[in-house]
């Protein structure tokens, strides 16, 4: 029998992507992220306005997606609760970020250089896709969802795929074998992969509630709404 819910959240279950882009001083910023799809040679990827990744998107219209794997989920909690925005927008105080320059140093990964654009890799991530940005959209603005913190999504071009050896089928090189990749997933804020469930993540510390504030009762959406309207405003597309 279905049943009908209103969760907080809809991760049902999507792959984790360090996100590395330019800061303006050329320093490196990287950034865990889940609200990713891929269609062919293109990406659309939803990204908190506000952050300084849609920043850092927005001015260089580059960046490249490191696909996490099942390993690497020590180095993801790591950052999970940081932003590269100074001052920390109201929201993510709401939720318990703080602000780290550094992101990079403080996940314990490295960088090579990429191909096609400026932005580094990570390593030790096994798939890194260099990407190009399309087009900008504002996301998830005016209805029932919408809390006062803008979204924005970003349609990306892969210009290089750049995937480690020991992903690779026998004998046919450019075919990712699907028996060796196992991504690091995030499903409703815990991590799992393609065999199971393999520990806790950071942001699931804390009320899932908190995610959904437009469901809180009248008053406090309303106010909810109108704060965060108002603190995020210089961030809307």
């Amino acid at each position: 029998m279905h049943r009908t819910i209103e969760p907080a959240i809809l991760y049902f279950g999507t792959p984790v992507v360090l996100i590395s882009t330019r800061n303006e001083d050329e320093t490196v910023n990287v950034a865990p992220n889940s609200s990713i799809w891929w269609l062919g040679w293109s990406a659309m990827l939803g990204l908190d306005g506000t952050s300084k990744t849609t920043e850092n998107l927005s001015r260089t219209g580059e960046c490249v997606l490191n696909l996490a794997s099942d390993g690497m989920a020590p180095s993801v909690n790591r950052i999970a609760m940081l932003t590269g925005s100074d001052p920390v927008p109201l929201h993510k105080r709401f939720l318990g970020y703080q602000h780290c320059k550094d992101k990079l140093g403080q996940s314990g990964l490295s960088t090579r250089p990429s191909e096609t654009i400026s932005t580094p890799r990570i390593d030790p991530c096994l798939v890194q896709l260099e990407a190009k940005v399309k087009h900008r959209h504002a996301f998830a603005r005016g209805g029932v969802d919408d809390i006062g913190v803008p979204c924005t999504a970003f349609e990306l071009a892969i210009t290089r795929i750049h995937v480690d050896d020991s992903l690779l089928l026998e004998g046919k090189p450019h075919h990712v074998d699907p028996d060796k990749w196992h991504p690091l997933i995030m499903s409703f804020r815990q991590f799992y992969t393609t065999h199971g469930r393999i520990g806790s993540s950071r942001l699931a510390q804390g009320s899932e509630s908190l995610y959904a504030p437009w469901k809180a009762p009248a008053p406090v959406r309303v106010l909810n709404r109108a704060v965060f309207s108002w603190f995020n405003r210089r961030h809307r597309p």
